[in-house]
């Protein structure tokens, strides 16, 4: 436990939006020199708080007091005055501007006559935050150049920039190799031993107790309590953010054929760097695709689906060569894929629930150019009442619902087709976890009904809870084929670095 005084106090805070109490009467706190996690399930208030704390939103009511004195905090600028930086898990930088211009947008220095952008101060003072963080990128470097990790560390250093004495994190990791994790938490805990306030909200529950001092967690927008990190497990943890004990669920191969339902041969893609891929799907089993970022494993997806074109190899369903040039030829030889990323290409946001559920199959619900949408309409019900999508109804917009909700969208759009090979790309990114176990429950379902299920994640404990045999993937090939019974993080782990052959 911190004992220091709080270098941050919020008390009271109250927050409602028409319909909806997002905050009720909460508090939390954060003190100098302090990681300080933030946990909670998908609209548990979390974030909301945040926004309050860096000046997206104002609090119906409630105080916040910095260093001991009361402040109001009426929009993001104010929050950067007073030393409040937020990194959230949507990075805002500009692309084609260079590290040392998004870390000054806005604030460029100019030269004294002729106001115009005084470029070498502006670089030099873009350096000095780059030397800070030991990062060996210079700050002319286009951010279009840096890896999702770099661009983080842009971030960060933008953020000490504004002197910011509390960095508040949202999701950082997660869309960052173990690797560059490491070197995350390396910063991270650097900022902590400089006195900096660092609030740290993730769904990885293992990454809070590496990381964090205290964790204080949320549930449906009321502090449920805060602790000191080596007081509370895991499974504490998670019984405070979902008020029950999760049901674990294993692997569900006992409905699993010996027959293979899938199998690729020799598959190689020059455009995606796939080389000679061969590997099975038996009816019923949930097969996991492993490896780090850029190991060609969304390649791989992308090639079987039909979105990208192979140069050579097979792709064989029930024992029958099929040729796959598109997507549709895809969706006609069974197969569904729910994309890693959902927002941009698994979902239309700005449509309604009902719509995006039956997007896939307006054909089957046309006739003479007329659309049945009664009919539409009840297939739309079927699913959000059997995949429990919590929502006002079918025609909520999807941009609306929390991240879990919108995945069991995706999930249905492709059930509508009935396809009998699904490829899932990181299917619990971003989601908390009482919407994973939803998830996972329902793999282990559409598994034990026959489908077959390729499961590609990032999250290793995810593959080894849910999968019967584990593909691991390194620079586009596959380097082993792990059974349950002989797969662990770590091996798995020597074989998605080149460590094993």
């Amino acid at each position: 436990m911190v004992n220091e005084t709080a270098i941050l106090r919020m008390e009271g805070i109250t927050k409602t939006f028409p319909g909806v109490k997002a905050l009720d009467d909460v508090r939390f706190d954060v003190c100098a020199g302090e990681i300080h996690a933030l946990a909670g399930e998908n609209g548990a208030g979390k974030s909301t708080l945040m926004k309050i704390l860096s000046g997206e939103y104002l609090a119906d009511s409630g105080t916040i007091r910095l260093k001991g004195k009361a402040v109001s905090i009426a929009n993001p600028q104010a929050a950067q005055k007073l030393g409040i930086a937020i990194i959230n898990q949507e990075l805002a930088l500009i692309p084609y501007l260079s590290v040392a211009q998004n870390i000054f947008l806005g604030r460029e220095p100019v030269k004294r006559y002729t106001k115009l952008v005084d470029w070498k101060s502006l670089n030099q003072g873009a350096k000095k935050y780059l030397d800070r963080l030991n990062l060996d990128f210079g700050p002319e470097t286009p951010v279009t150049d840096l890896s999702i990790a770099q661009q983080q560390m842009v971030e960060v250093a933008k953020a000490l920039s504004f002197d910011a004495e509390i960095l508040i994190m949202d999701e950082p990791t997660s869309a960052l190799t173990e690797t560059e994790t490491e070197v995350l938490f390396g910063l991270i805990r650097e900022l902590r031993d400089r006195g900096i306030a660092v609030i740290y909200i993730s769904h990885r529950m293992e990454e809070i107790k590496l990381l964090a001092n205290r964790i204080t967690v949320f549930r449906d927008g009321c502090h449920v309590g805060t602790t000191g990190i080596s007081d509370i497990t895991i499974e504490g943890i998670i019984r405070q953010m979902v008020g029950r004990k999760l049901q674990e669920h294993a692997p569900a191969p006992s409905n699993q054929s010996e027959k293979n339902l899938l199998q690729i041969v020799d598959l190689t893609s020059r455009r995606s760097g796939l080389e000679k891929i061969n590997f099975s799907l038996a009816k019923g089993e949930i097969l996991g695709i492993s490896g780090l970022v850029g190991a060609g494993r969304s390649e791989l997806a992308r090639a079987i689906f039909g979105v990208d074109s192979a140069d050579s190899g097979d792709i064989v369903i029930d024992g029958r060569k099929v040729k796959i040039k598109s997507t549709r030829d895809a969706i006609e030889a069974g197969i569904g894929l729910v994309p890693e990323n959902r927002k941009e290409q698994g979902l239309l946001l700005n449509m309604t629930v009902g719509e995006n559920i039956t997007i896939n199959i307006l054909k089957k619900l046309s006739r003479l150019l007329f659309l049945n949408k009664k009919k539409g309409l009840g297939i739309a019900r079927e699913y959000i009442d059997k995949l429990k999508v919590k929502t006002p109804g079918y025609m909520e917009k999807t941009i609306n619902l929390s991240g879990g909700n919108q995945q069991k969208i995706v999930i249905a759009k492709w059930l509508t087709v009935q396809p009998r090979i699904m490829i899932l790309d990181e299917p619990t990114r971003g989601i908390d976890i009482g919407a994973k176990n939803e998830i996972y429950a329902l793999i282990n379902e559409l598994a034990a009904s026959g489908m077959g299920i390729i499961v590609i994640s990032s999250e290793l404990p995810e593959i080894l809870r849910l999968c019967s045999r584990i593909a691991v993937m390194s620079q586009g090939k596959i380097t082993a084929i792990l059974s349950r019974a002989e797969a662990s993080q770590e091996l798995i782990m020597q074989y998605a670095t080149g460590g094993l052959k």
